[in-house]
This record gives C-alpha cells, structure tokens and sequence, in this order.
C-alpha cells in the first residue's frame, strides 16, 4: 500500500455536494491541497446523476429554513455557472397543476410560500393559461413558475471538480477509491482506502445514501438512519413526446414526503414520467428486484422504518402497486395528461433518495450539517440539495472557518 500523504482536505464522496464543496474550499483556499476521493468510476454516480435533473425554484420550501434560505440562492448561483462554463442547461419554467377543487388550498398554500421565499416570475394562472403552456395538460388552476428550469448535473459535477483542480494542481479527484475506516493519529486523521492511506487536517464528509454509517464509524452520535426510496421512471416514447413541452407537476399531497409524479424535460430531449416512491431492499440498487441483506436488515431492524410504513400504508402499497403495474403509472399520469396512451410511455431509469428518518418515523425534512472535532458531516442533504449545492458549499467551507476547523 503506498505512503501516506499529507492533505489540508479529504473530501469524502463525489456527489455535486462533495464537488462543490471542493469547488468552494479551492477557490477560498487556493493554497491548500484537497483530495477528493468517490468509490464509484465515475463522480455522480448516484443520487446526482439518478435525480429528475431540474433545477428547483424553492417554492416547496418553509420559509426560514434551511431548504428555503440555500435553494433560492444557490439556484441562482447554479444557473450563474452553468451560463459562464457551458453546462448544459435550460431555464423553461414549470406549470404546478391543481386537477380537481381539494386541491386548491394546498395550490394557495405552496404559492403563499414561493412569494414569502422570494421567488421570482411566480404567479397563479387559470385552466386556459394552464393549456396555452401545457395544449394536453389539463386542470382548473395552477401556478407558473419560471425560474424553475433542468441542468446536466453530472456535467455541473464534473466541472466544478474539473475548476477546482485547476486552481490548485496539488489537489486530486480521485474515483474508484473507497474510504475503508478513518483513525486519528495526533493532529491527522489517518483515512484509509482500498488503494492507500491518506493524512487528512480536516475530513468532510458528503456520503449520500452512506452518510449515517460513515458518521458513527467516524464516532459521531447519530440517532436518526439513512432509509433508501426508490423512484421509478417512464419516459414519453417518440409517439407521445409531443404531449409534454416542458415541466409538470401536481400539486403534492401534503400527508407524505414526496411531490408525486411529474413530466420532466430532460436536457438531452427526453421527456421523463415519475418518480413513484418505493421502499429499496439495496441503498444503491436502482432495480426492482436488486437486494443486500446488509441494507434490508438494518432498514427492518430500524423502529422508525415501521412506525412509517404504518403512518403510509396504504400509500406505500399504491407505490408498490404501480412499481410493477404500466397500467396504474399511466393512469396517475393521466391525471395530469389525460389523452396519454399505454405506447405513449416506455419504462426508464430508476433513483434511490437517501432519506434521514427519525426514530418517531418522521423523516428529517431540513438539511444537516453537522460538525465533529475537525470532521464535517453531511448527514441530510435531500432535495434540492443538487440546486442549492454550491450555497451548501459555501456553508460547509463558513462552518469550517466559523469553527476552527480550518485556519487560513
């Protein structure tokens, strides 16, 4: 195994919030080394570049929170980037749509909040505006919001990691390594991987769907645990293509945690359906069937995992249902498009979103930054953390010199 290697920063996981963490860390440190180190080939490779690759305004949000404060502004600072280094992009707008009259408090609700946050070109538009936008979507009334738009995220991920190494060519990317254990030796933290070990000043984490086992192996007393949900997608085949211009959204059942199924230009001309929202036997298996007894067995020895299931039986089990049946999808998708065709979707990709559940069965809705001696935890970082990353970036590298954690 080689030597180690003294670094002022290891970066541990190369999601968009490691990248843009390194990204920002550079750029206000350029002196310093950092290494970053993604156990996959590729950086990306899960949730980043599993997500519905939009671009999220922030209207969802409550207002003062973390969520509320970081989406807007790192939307902003996201299509900023994107504009000055060629990522691929599109700034569409989107149309959140009410189908029937119970929906309409919840529509007034969300939009209530898109103008407490501060979000821009919002406003509530009829049935007939709805179809001027969307000529096959139909509703009574809904809101348009147009600063909503889709991003390559994986490109945005590659070059901030691409930038940073720029700035300072001491600092590394480094994919295919994976963090075995971290030990503290004197003022380093010794991080050891399956291809070496590194000497580390600071260590932060951005584990994703590991996030919770890497901070109590690092000793960090976490209560709540990482639970996967698996999200299904359908894609308009070339038949029904035409059926969907931009972005569809419903208006999201306030009783569970996710905004229900949508239509979603993507930037490479497809047109995404979904995601539904399943339990997952894998944290990172993205079929239907994948399995680790390791993942199942910590998820269904986890008190909260049950006192969710309970909370959401009977929408868990419509999830599961249309997981594996073409003809119920199509029929939640025709909510909002009524004259959709079963060959007018093909099946797609598939997501995993790591989710913080708390042992009350709550999911955590915030993000979670948490601090350990000189180690930084990344410990809940939902949607949109991928729109808000580089506000996350600036937080972490604020949190770092707030605390001490790294001088200039």
């Amino acid at each position: 195994m080689a030597m180690a290697q003294i670094w002022d920063v290891v970066i541990v996981g190369g999601g968009i919030v490691g990248a843009a963490t390194l990204y920002k860390l550079q750029q206000r440190f350029p002196s310093k080394s950092i290494l970053l180190l993604e156990k996959e080939a590729l950086l990306s490779d899960h949730q980043t570049g599993h997500n519905s690759g939009v671009i999220h305004s922030g209207i969802y949000y409550k207002p003062g929170s973390k969520k509320a404060l970081t989406c807007a502004k790192g939307r902003r600072e996201l299509v900023a980037f994107a504009k000055e280094h060629g990522v691929k992009h599109d700034v569409c707008g989107k149309i959140v749509v009410a189908v029937d009259e119970r929906e309409l408090p919840q529509l007034e609700k969300i939009h209530q909040r898109g103008i407490e946050n501060g979000i821009e070109d919002l406003r509530r538009i009829t049935a007939e505006e709805i179809q001027q936008i969307e000529p096959y979507c139909t509703g009574i009334a809904g809101l348009w919001v147009g600063c909503t738009g889709i991003i390559d995220f994986r490109g945005a991920t590659n070059k901030m990691a691409e930038l940073a190494c720029a700035i300072n060519p001491a600092s590394q990317v480094r994919t295919g390594e994976q963090v075995l254990d971290t030990l503290p030796q004197g003022a380093f933290t010794v991080v050891r991987t399956n291809k070496a070990s590194h000497h580390a000043k600071c260590l932060i984490f951005c584990a994703g769907l590991q996030s919770d086992r890497m901070a109590r192996a690092d000793g960090v007393d976490v209560q709540e645990q990482i639970v996967g949900f698996r999200g299904d997608y359908y894609e308009l085949s070339a038949k029904g293509k035409h059926k969907v211009k931009n972005l569809i959204y419903p208006v999201p059942d306030p009783r569970f945690p996710f905004l229900g199924v949508h239509f979603t230009r993507m930037t490479d001309g497809s047109t995404e359906c979904g995601p539904n929202a399943v339990f997952t036997f894998k944290r990172e298996g993205y079929g239907k069937t994948d399995f680790s007894l390791a993942d199942t067995w910590d998820a269904l020895t986890y008190g909260g995992t049950w006192k969710l299931f309970f909370k959401n039986m009977s929408y868990g089990i419509n999830e599961y249902r249309r997981a594996f049946s073409k003809k119920l999808f199509l029929k939640t998708l025709r909510r909002l498009v009524p004259s959709l065709q079963m060959d007018d979707i093909e099946p797609g990709r598939a997501g995993v979103r790591a989710m913080l559940l708390g042992t009350d069965g709550e999911m955590v809705d915030d993000f979670r930054i948490e601090r350990s001696g000189n180690h930084i935890h990344v410990l809940n970082a939902p949607s949109p953390a991928a729109t808000a990353c580089l506000a996350i970036g600036d937080h972490i590298v604020d949190l770092c010199v707030a605390e001490g954690v790294l001088a200039g």
